[in-house]
């Protein structure tokens, strides 16, 4: 996958503006965390960028970034869970996952439909 690190909080209006144009993914990791690890491998093994060239795919490392955890919660509507995924589209969370919730065809079928 091609992630985009998410380190600054002014991303997040960024993303905002960007999903007006493109499917926004954002994965919220804990790195203290082995389910967040086993998703994360399991999402990343699966991905096929051909079937998701329509999705910009964004990275928080949470524990790091436990700020920007927050915000997304204030700014999507989202409660916090770990590992989680939110598709963003139009400046809204339209669809979120966590733990092995987080499946790749899940997100696949989301992202297929959200686009048109």
């Amino acid at each position: 996958m091609n992630w985009t690190i998410l380190e600054d909080l002014e991303q997040l209006n960024r993303i905002k503006e960007e999903s007006a144009e493109k499917i926004v993914l954002i994965f919220k990791h804990s790195t203290r965390c082995n389910i967040s690890r086993a998703t994360l491998d399991r999402l990343e093994r699966s991905w096929k960028e051909e079937e998701m060239k329509n999705v910009k795919s964004y990275f928080l490392d949470l524990i790091s970034y436990r700020a920007i955890s927050n915000q997304i919660v204030n700014q999507f509507g989202v409660e916090h869970e770990s590992p989680q995924v939110l598709i963003v589209q139009n400046g809204k969370s339209i669809y979120d996952n966590s733990h092995f919730g987080i499946e790749y065809d899940a997100i696949k079928q989301q992202t297929a439909v959200s686009k048109n």
